[in-house]
């Protein structure tokens, strides 16, 4: 891929671009082959399938832009090292739906008169104006847009809703519009207080025979159709193991819960943001109500912390499989003894840092690698996604 921004040095957030494509992801293989053979868990049985590449250019359904500049001229994209926006709306990793969003949203900012957030001066002298911090552009299979708009206060809220008609007609692949306010001057991209400002409030995220209802705090995969694989691998393994009863683990919006279900199969998912667990408990009633209640009959979401649930003294009956899919800090120390003396057979891993997947499997001995998946979510990066069957010796 070529990119006259990283050629000028603006932007240099796609670290790999001048290794070829080709090149890129068998390096990630060679990365994460190493990463788990140094694990003590891993021996010779363990089989790693061909890895899942994905496009070059165009892959990322979400766009993460910085506003600043002013009000008549506002910039979308980062900002450089002195704390100058960069302009990233051309910017090769988004398709040409999401790219053609930026213009009317800036032209939108302008004309509802959102001031770009800026900080101005150091230390006790730093004065903070403005109020626009981010916009977060999030792009459905089908075409359709989520818009957040990331506010310092609740000050422009009025004219964000006056001017929003104008956007929807200017911009009709528009469905879910919100504001999240994030008040602190610190390098957190959202707040707790999300205020929504159209009618719908979930993106319907088609993936593979199942539609995910994806609400504006939720997390989702970045590249849709990687994704789509990585559910699709999870489901053939845990339909290989046919366990009775499944937990999912860092379930978020229910990715793994929803395609690993099955008839018969009680499938229970946990995660920590109720926005989430909102979304998923909404997705399995309208798939119930669709037509497939005995394929989703018994499947279940709860908001909760993964570890505590699992090893508090509330815990329910230990299921038969479990899938862990943690942020990239990995499940940590506690769950990883739990899982490695509850008896349970098999566990699926899903990881998005290979480094913290091999500390966690040398705390599981008892839980031995049989097969593992490369599963390139981000092109350009050094970034990966890795799927591991873990099984009980």
């Amino acid at each position: 891929m070529q990119c006259p921004h990283y050629d000028a040095g603006r932007c240099r957030s796609c670290t790999l671009l001048e290794i070829d494509y080709p090149t890129q992801v068998l390096d990630k293989e060679r990365h994460v082959a190493a990463l788990l053979a140094s694990s003590s868990t891993t021996g010779a049985g363990l089989s790693w399938l061909p890895a899942v590449s994905s496009v070059e250019s165009g892959f990322r359904n979400k766009a993460k832009m910085v506003v600043s500049g002013t009000v008549a001229e506002p910039v979308l994209g980062i900002l450089d090292r002195v704390g100058q926006g960069v302009d990233l709306t051309d910017c090769g990793l988004y398709p040409d739906v999401l790219q053609a969003s930026f213009e009317p949203l800036a032209a939108f900012v302008t004309r509802a008169n959102l001031e770009p957030y800026e900080v101005s001066g150091r230390g006790k002298r730093a004065q903070q104006r403005g109020e626009l911090k981010y916009l977060l552009v999030t792009l459905s299979p089908d075409g359709e847009l989520m818009v957040r708009f990331v506010l310092r206060s609740q000050e422009a809220i009025a004219r964000i809703r006056k001017h929003l008609p104008a956007l929807q007609a200017e911009l009709p692949a528009l469905a879910v519009a919100s504001a999240n306010i994030q008040p602190a001057h610190a390098a957190v991209l959202e707040g707790d207080l999300e205020i929504p400002l159209t009618e719908r409030t979930t993106l319907p995220m088609r993936i593979a025979d199942i539609t995910l209802d994806l609400r504006p705090q939720s997390f989702f995969q970045t590249n849709t159709a990687v994704a789509t694989e990585l559910y699709r691998q999870a489901r053939t393994w845990v339909d290989e193991v046919g366990p009775g009863s499944l937990w999912d683990l860092y379930c978020g919006v229910g990715g793994f819960a929803l395609h690993c279900a099955a008839p018969g199969r009680a499938v229970t998912g946990i995660e920590i943001s109720a926005e989430a667990v909102t979304a998923a408990s909404g997705t399995v009633a309208r798939l119930r109500d669709g037509g497939q209640a005995e394929r989703f009959r018994d499947v279940t979401f709860a908001a909760g912390d993964a570890t505590a649930f699992a090893i508090g003294p509330d815990a329910p009956e230990l299921p038969e499989m479990v899938i862990v899919n943690p942020p990239r800090r990995g499940i940590g120390a506690d769950l990883a003894q739990w899982l490695e003396t509850s008896g349970i057979d098999h566990v699926l891993y899903s990881s998005c840092n290979a480094t913290t997947l091999a500390t966690d499997l040398a705390a599981m001995p008892s839980l031995r690698p049989v097969r593992a998946r490369l599963l390139d979510m981000f092109p350009q990066t050094s970034h990966y996604e890795v799927l591991v069957l873990l099984e009980r010796v």
